[in-house]
């Protein structure tokens, strides 16, 4: 019989049993630098939730992802090591988890290829993001911008994953994923698992400065966005600066009263609270003194982060060598899958 330790390592490695389906969670983050309000409330904190409650979980900085979207190198390789310093000190464990830079495990881009060579081109030029992406480049798009959800897939599927938390922006990629391994499926045998959404149940953050889309670290209003390693001065101003409207009283109407409904939802988002009892907290206060209610909730749930991202900061060889130590883990744990893979399509 396994010990508890060797159960946790066959769990990792979905060895328990040829027919059996490992319950595995797989999720990643562009590396942006420090993650921004939205990406900690609607992503970070449910995977710092998820690591306690699965036994295999794997979270993956997508640089590759990154590079969709044109950066110098010297600021992507920043950029990775913030991002990673960001969500540690947010309470990502490597122990309980698989922390690693996708690159690092070439197999990702190898089965990218195999694929989209079962992906029909319309089905991704009908994809919202592509649209809205090549827009934003002024260009006619790059092959890698139009193929990317292919390469998401992959991202999924090389560790057989069975659940991926997702926003709402991303649940068409996932529906692609799981068209691809049926697709897969159909032509091969039955071989992966069709992955399921995990939802987030946080509201999703908008903008301070344009209530009507999302928070978003490419902003071009500095005033937009609140990172979460912003001081306390340059939270209060943010706040203090947040579009609402010319009624004074605090109410949760995200269809007529977008600006002040995201306050509320942040600051039900932050404490912990449902959106009922901030508004009970908020009876009798204006929006301007509210705002400042918010701010120090913010500034509470981020001193202790921000105090530790800038420690780990620090020690570079540290952040190098966890995500180097979780891709050495998660080339493990994909190679007999895509061993398997390779000989299913013919190569071997």
């Amino acid at each position: 019989m396994a010990t508890p330790s060797g159960l946790m390592r066959a769990l990792h490695r979905g060895t328990l049993g040829q027919n059996t389906v490992v319950d595995r969670i797989f999720s990643g983050i562009q590396p942006t630098g420090t993650p921004h309000l939205g990406n900690y409330l609607g992503a970070i904190q449910n995977w710092v939730d998820l690591q306690e409650k699965c036994s295999s979980v794997l979270y993956s900085i997508m640089d590759m992802h990154s590079l969709t979207m044109p950066k110098e190198p010297a600021v992507l390789r920043q950029n990775i090591l913030d991002t990673t310093a960001a969500i540690l000190a947010c309470g990502i464990d490597p122990k309980k988890c698989f922390l690693f830079r996708q690159s690092l495990v070439p197999e990702h881009a190898e089965l990218a290829w195999i694929l989209g060579c079962l992906t029909n081109v319309p089905r991704l030029l009908r994809l919202p993001q592509w649209k809205m992406k090549r827009a934003s480049q002024n260009s006619e798009g790059t092959v890698g911008l139009l193929t990317y959800p292919v390469l998401q897939a992959a991202d999924i599927l090389l560790y057989k994953s069975t659940r991926v938390p997702v926003g709402e922006d991303q649940v068409l990629h996932l529906e692609l994923a799981q068209d691809i391994a049926q697709h897969f499926n159909k032509k091969y045998g039955e071989f992966f698992p069709v992955p399921r959404a995990i939802l987030s149940t946080t509201k999703k953050i908008k903008s301070l400065r344009d209530p009507s889309v999302k928070m978003s670290k490419s902003d071009p209003q500095k005033l937009a966005t609140v990172s979460i390693a912003d001081s306390p001065d340059e939270i209060v101003l943010k706040f203090r600066k947040a579009v609402t409207d010319f009624t004074s009283e605090v109410t949760y109407e995200p269809t007529t009263r977008p600006g002040v409904s995201n306050l509320v939802s942040i600051h039900a988002a932050v404490t912990g609270l449902s959106i009922r009892e901030v508004l009970h907290q908020a009876t009798g206060l204006d929006t301007a003194h509210y705002k400042m209610v918010v701010a120090e909730s913010v500034i509470q749930k981020f001193a202790p982060i921000r105090n530790e991202i800038k420690k780990l900061q620090e020690d570079k060889s540290h952040l190098i060598k966890v995500l180097e130590d979780g891709a050495e883990k998660a080339k493990e744990l994909a190679a007999p899958i895509y061993q398997e893979i390779r000989r299913l399509v013919g190569f071997q």
